[in-house]
């Protein structure tokens, strides 16, 4: 089952964009750039560079992120600007059995006041079935997580979403996936031998790719 996403107001808080110029801010001066932005968007919280050299803009109200996603001109510049793909949204899981019995879809209708815009239910596959837990992972329209979320009259604890790390199940290690992996032998995930693949190994002892531990990878 895949998330629900809410049309939430994408401008409702403080917002990461990113601001690009065709030959890069490389060249331009920091102190003209400053001055063009606030004088045409305001005091905003922060301004970076990049090393691409390009802008990474932090707004401080839903009014300068609405002028900036639409600005096609700095002064004289020509710009283009589009929100970060990553800043702008957090996530955390709350468990909570009383929810048990709600879609993600009213899930997300629900919090939607408290800045949800996405919910997905966490499952577990049980003698062939996959059955739903009373884990939640909620997605915020802001950078920021919040501690606690109000379901009506329940105050849920927010964790933080630490998701599984990316493993490659041809080399056996982490940070990229099958299909990117550079090794050109699969490596077996019970003896880290790379003269046979995972299912047809025969070791009697296990040893971990990883770490070198009596144990499968």
């Amino acid at each position: 089952m895949g998330s629900h996403v809410s049309p939430r107001d994408m401008f409702s808080d403080s917002k990461f964009f990113v601001m690009s110029i065709p030959n890069s801010f490389h060249n331009v001066s920091p102190f003209l750039v400053s001055k063009l932005i606030s004088s045409t968007v305001g005091e905003v919280k922060d301004i970076k560079k990049l090393r691409s050299g390009d802008l990474l803009i932090q707004t401080a109200t839903s009014l300068q992120s609405s002028t900036l996603a639409t600005l096609t001109q700095l002064g004289t510049l020509p710009i283009t600007t589009s929100l970060h793909k990553g800043l702008n949204f957090s996530r955390g899981v709350i468990s909570q059995k009383e929810l048990l019995s709600h879609s993600e879809m009213e899930l997300v209708e629900n919090f939607a006041a408290q800045k949800v815009c996405a919910a997905r239910r966490i499952n577990i596959r049980r003698d062939g079935k996959l059955l739903p837990t009373q884990h939640v992972v909620l997605t915020f329209s802001t950078p920021q997580l919040p501690k606690s979320i109000k379901a009506g009259y329940l105050n849920c604890n927010v964790r933080l979403y630490v998701p599984h790390p990316l493993r490659c199940f041809k080399c056996q290690k982490y940070g990229h996936s099958q299909l990117a992996c550079r090794g050109t032998t699969p490596t077996c995930a019970k003896c880290a031998s790379t003269d046979h693949e995972t299912t047809t190994c025969e070791a009697n002892s296990l040893k971990c790719v990883n770490c070198d531990g009596a144990h499968p990878a």
